[in-house]
């Protein structure tokens, strides 16, 4: 049976090896050790807290070791986690909190303002039993973790057994497009998920991965951390991302594969260690979140970096594809072939399967699926249907040897004179351009054509600024007439989640305002 205990089965086969190190503070943990902490971490939820299995306990904090401890803990009790975006108002959390009815809450002391405005909401405060604090109590009555671990002892444990249908953790979507929604992620997902990548991307137990995109996203937890433990790696775990910190990590601890997003490959690229740091030891970098430039691919190619696509969804998992590094290199833009186990259908409007080469919905199915989402029957069934198909919302094809691409979101797609318009395609020549940095593509409305494309540009530093006629000109040779943009709007950044995406509804606001 597959249950949720990934790090007791690894502390079994190798306790002394090296799981963790920590960026910031230099502490290193074996999986012996951090398995004895999660055992800490369990017992405090169900001995202290009186928390039953099946019960949620939330996490408010920013990347560090007691996230470790709380998400494998919750492997070992059978108790919900529900990472809490660190990012988000009180008033959201707030909305989060209520929905997911937590009965404990650990916070980072960091963000103790925010606690302290959550505590002030009665009905939170009548909700939520125990509040757990990282760092420094805020109130006589918060519970210390650092002294409840000191007492607690990982001896003479008795595993919870859980089924793998039983909800590990509640993964809340980012609700930049409408209310967040509780993805539910059984055990069955992430011990597949983890299995599956190690296995498919050949993951092995000498590679060293730093970890710096956030805990509370499925990108942070289930990219990398599990299936690196899986395979018995070593995570080195960051606080939050800095260029610098990050490639002193690639260069000190030898990393061997990395998982980042397009904004933060640019970011890394552009800096300059980037030309100093040996990376000889570098199997592959991968990317998600967002669609990466083929001239990103190419520059670290020339680094002698191989920089692979990846896919993925809090509810399908965020490992779906694979490729190997010569395949990355053969098939630029392509995600790959669905890894084992996983089935891709192109669908068209209508329910078929689309042919070769033609765009449609992507459509997944397999053992990484999550089971919808908390407590919101109408969106599981809008997205999940009777077969077990999970529909995506992203629009792909498929070449004659069954790589797959992602065209852009269907929500994104704009009609312009009766044809569907990708903005992700326009973005991708757009970052082309030497003079640009960052682009983002919207359709509005159009008197005549229904919708035309709205271009936002964010220049490259130290480089001449390109005219909208420029632009224009440039991407003239390249695009279909009735894909280009008819204004573009320069700005110094663009609006994004943690992870990377961009938040269009945000430009879609600013363009209404005028601004």
């Amino acid at each position: 049976m597959i249950h949720g205990d990934i790090l007791g089965e690894r502390a079994r086969l190798s306790p002394e090896k090296i799981a963790l190190a920590c960026a910031s503070t230099g502490r290193r943990f074996t999986y012996r050790e951090l398995n004895d902490r999660a055992i800490r971490c369990a017992r405090l939820w169900l001995e202290k807290c009186q928390v039953a299995k099946g019960d949620r306990v939330g996490m408010l904090a920013k990347n560090r070791v007691e996230f470790l401890d709380a998400f494998f803990a919750a492997g070992k009790s059978g108790i919900i986690l529900v990472p809490l975006n660190v990012r988000l108002t009180a008033a959201e959390l707030g909305v989060i909190i209520k929905s997911s009815g937590l009965k404990a809450l650990m916070y980072d002391g960091e963000l103790a303002e925010r606690v302290q405005e959550l505590k002030r909401d009665a009905t939170i405060r009548g909700q939520i039993e125990y509040w757990i604090a990282l760092d420094q109590p805020l109130d006589s009555s918060d519970l210390q973790y650092k002294t409840c671990l000191r007492e607690l002892s990982p001896a003479d444990w008795t595993q919870i057994a859980s089924d793998p249908e039983d909800i590990y953790c509640l993964l809340y979507t980012s609700g930049t497009t409408g209310k967040p929604k509780g993805v539910m992620i059984p055990h069955r997902m992430v011990a597949w998920n983890g299995y599956n990548t190690a296995v498919n991307w050949q993951l092995r137990e000498s590679d060293v991965s730093p970890l710096f995109t956030p805990l509370y996203h499925a990108g942070g937890l289930a990219a990398f951390l599990v299936p690196i433990f899986v395979a018995g790696g070593t995570i080195v775990l960051h606080p939050g991302f800095d260029v610098h910190v990050v490639w002193q990590t690639i260069g000190s601890e030898k990393c061997t594969v990395m998982l980042g997003v397009p904004t933060i490959y640019r970011m890394l690229l552009d800096a300059l260690e980037c030309s100093s740091v040996d990376l000889s030891h570098v199997r592959w970098f991968i990317s998600g979140g967002a669609p990466l430039p083929v001239e990103l691919v190419e520059a670290y190619s020339k680094r002698g970096v191989v920089l692979k696509q990846g896919y993925g969804l809090t509810e399908v998992g965020v490992n779906c594809f694979s490729m190997s590094p010569e395949e990355a290199l053969r098939k630029m833009g392509s995600i790959g072939k669905p890894m084992m186990f996983t089935q891709a259908r192109v669908v068209d409007p209508e329910g078929h399967s689309a042919a070769p080469g033609t765009a449609g919905e992507l459509w997944l199915r397999g053992p990484h699926v999550c089971k919808g989402y908390w407590q919101d029957p109408a969106a599981t069934a809008a997205c999940l249907d009777d077969a077990g198909w999970f529909h995506t919302g992203d629009v792909a094809r498929a070449d004659d040897e069954g790589f797959f691409y992602i065209v852009g979101r269907s929500k994104d797609m704009f009609i312009s004179g009766g044809v569907n318009v990708y903005p992700a395609e326009i973005e991708a020549e757009l970052l082309r351009h030497p003079g640009v940095a960052d682009a983002a593509v919207i359709g509005v409305p159009h008197a005549i054509w229904g919708e035309t494309g709205v271009a936002f540009v964010v220049p490259k530093e130290n480089a001449v600024k390109p005219s909208p006629d420029e632009l224009a000109g440039f991407l003239a040779g390249k695009l279909a007439k009735y894909k280009l943009p008819r204004e573009f709007v320069f700005l110094e950044t663009l609006p994004r989640t943690a992870y990377g995406k961009v938040v269009k509804a945000e430009l879609r606001e600013r363009f209404d305002r005028g601004s």
